[in-house]
C-alpha cells in the first residue's frame, strides 16, 4: 500500500470516531489537523479539541489510536493533542456545517 493509499484509510477510520456530544465525525470537525505517513506505515495524528476541558478528552485521542492501529499494514500509531491554533467552527467541512446547521 502507498502512503497516499494508507492516508486514505486513515481518513476513512477517523470518519467512525465521533464526540459523543455532537453528531458529526472528527475529520468532518475539523479537529484533525495534520496525517502523516512516516517509513515503514508508522501514522502521525496531529489533533485538537473543541475545548481543553472536552469531557471525552481521554477517550477521543484513545479511540483514534485504536481504529488506525486496527488498519492492515499499519505498524505504529501516534496521536498528539495541541490547542494550538485553538479550535474554531471555521474548521469545519461543509458536510459538518450541513449537519450542525451553520450553513
Amino acid at each position: 500500500m502507498t502512503d497516499e493509499e494508507l492516508k486514505e484509510q486513515v481518513v476513512l477510520a477517523l470518519k467512525g470516531v465521533y464526540d459523543p456530544e455532537i453528531p458529526v465525525d472528527v475529520y468532518e470537525l475539523g479537529l484533525i489537523y495534520d496525517i502523516k505517513i512516516f517509513p515503514v506505515n508508522n501514522v502521525y495524528i496531529l489533533m485538537t479539541l473543541t475545548s481543553p476541558s472536552c469531557p471525552s478528552a481521554g477517550s477521543i485521542p484513545a479511540e483514534i489510536e485504536e481504529k488506525v492501529r486496527a488498519i492492515e499494514g499499519v505498524s505504529d500509531v501516534s496521536v498528539e493533542l495541541t490547542f494550538d491554533p485553538p479550535y474554531s467552527t471555521e474548521l469545519m467541512s461543509e458536510v459538518a456545517k450541513l449537519e450542525l446547521g451553520f450553513m
